[in-house]
């Protein structure tokens, strides 16, 4: 993994948010069938909200002055310097079964999380 934010490439673990292959796999698809536009990178955020008081959000948008760029699995991620203490550590996995289909965040900054899986408090 490395990061492109301008300073030396951090070692595995001082990288943010990494994706599992399946989520990366997923991330891949959903760009080439969407065809989202070139230049906008998947941004893994966090907004107020949800069941436990925080949400996370994943969407494609362009690259600001204020966000960290980073690249896991051969995917290239956004993140929100802001967001970085609520989010560092996290892994996304990617499910697609019978019981569940979607996006799972591990967070290991979350103090608790709620049934639906997107909403946590830290």
């Amino acid at each position: 993994m490395e990061a492109t934010n301008g300073n030396s490439p951090p070692t595995e673990t001082e990288v943010p948010v990494t994706l599992t292959e399946r989520a990366a796999r997923q991330i891949k698809k959903i760009i080439e069938e969407d065809e989202i536009p070139s230049g906008h990178i998947l941004r893994i955020a966090v907004k107020g909200g949800g069941c436990s008081g925080l949400s996370y959000t994943l969407g494609f948008d362009e690259r600001t002055e204020n966000d960290e760029h980073y690249t896991t699995q051969g995917v290239n991620v956004i993140v929100d310097k802001r967001h970085i203490l609520y989010l560092s550590g996290i892994s996304i996995d990617f499910h697609d079964g019978l019981d569940a289909r979607g996006f799972v965040f591990n967070n290991p900054n979350a103090t608790s999380t709620c049934g639906c899986g997107t909403s946590f408090s830290a």
